[in-house]
Parts: C-alpha cells; sequence; structure tokens
C-alpha cells in the first residue's frame, strides 16, 4: 500500500449541504429553512427569549430594585474567623492573641476578625483576646481559671 492509494472508510466523509442550488437539489428556492417567519430570512435568528406568544420568562419575573434597605439586612456583615476551644491546645503561649492564632495557622493573613467558639476543652489557665466569644467559649475558658479580653472591631 502507498501513499497515494490511502482513502478515508466509506461512508466516514459526508459532502456539506450545497444550499440554494437549484430545485433539483433538494434544497433549492427556501433553502430547507421553509416559507416564512424570523427563522426563514437571511441573517435574521429568533430572538433568544420569544416564547411564541406567551409572556417571555424575563418579563414574568419581577425587576430587582437594588440593595434591600431594612432592619432585617445588613450591607456589610461583619465575616468572623471561627476558632475553637480545642484548637488553641496547640499553642504553648499563656496569653492568646490575633498574632499567635496566625502563627499557628488558625487564622489566614487576610481574616481580620475573629471570633472563639466552644467546641471541644481547655485544661489550663490562659488569657485570650479575640473580637468576639461564645457564651460557652468564655464561659468554659473562665471555668479553666483563665481570662477573655475582647478586642475593638
Amino acid at each position: 500500500m502507498r501513499l497515494h492509494e490511502l482513502s478515508p472508510a466509506p461512508g466516514s466523509r459526508k459532502s456539506r449541504k450545497r444550499i440554494g442550488r437549484g430545485t433539483g437539489s433538494g434544497n433549492g428556492k427556501t433553502s430547507g429553512r421553509g416559507q416564512n417567519g424570523a427563522l426563514s430570512r437571511s441573517g435574521a435568528k429568533a430572538h433568544l427569549a420569544h416564547e411564541g406568544g406567551q409572556m417571555p420568562l424575563q418579563r414574568r419575573l419581577p425587576r430587582l430594585k437594588g440593595m434591600a434597605r431594612g432592619p432585617h439586612t445588613v450591607a456589610h456583615p461583619k465575616v468572623y474567623a471561627p476558632v475553637n476551644i480545642g484548637e488553641l491546645e496547640r499553642i504553648s503561649a499563656d496569653e492568646i492573641g490575633i498574632e499567635e492564632l496566625r502563627a499557628a495557622g488558625l487564622v489566614g493573613k487576610k481574616e481580620v476578625l475573629v471570633k472563639i467558639l466552644g467546641d471541644g476543652e481547655i485544661g489550663r489557665v490562659v488569657t485570650v483576646r479575640a473580637h468576639a466569644f461564645s457564651r460557652s467559649a468564655k464561659e468554659k475558658i473562665e471555668a479553666a481559671g483563665g481570662g477573655v479580653e475582647l478586642l475593638e472591631r
């Protein structure tokens, strides 16, 4: 077998449909597009939202009016980095602040506010400085003989 004798497998290559080349071709006159309507026009497509007389979805739904302002909405909520009491055992210092939490990898560099949560136990006396404490975390730290200091936000 030589290179010039190679050919594709029978039926694997199909010639393209030649549209608008006379009635004998089977795709003459209207070029396979039917008689009238938006889809028969040259360059025109049916509108993506057209639903054939039914009210289109983007008109059925209410418009968004911007950010809701009310007593129960917060434009810029405070996002805290959570740290559980059980994770504080990893830190050997007696006074634990934000810097110590970052050094231990419990808080990321970008996270500004830290909240201490009450999951786990603490078995030594520590003073913890953070922006917020859950009630159970505060009780557990004070029950162990430690102290809690709230930082400015």
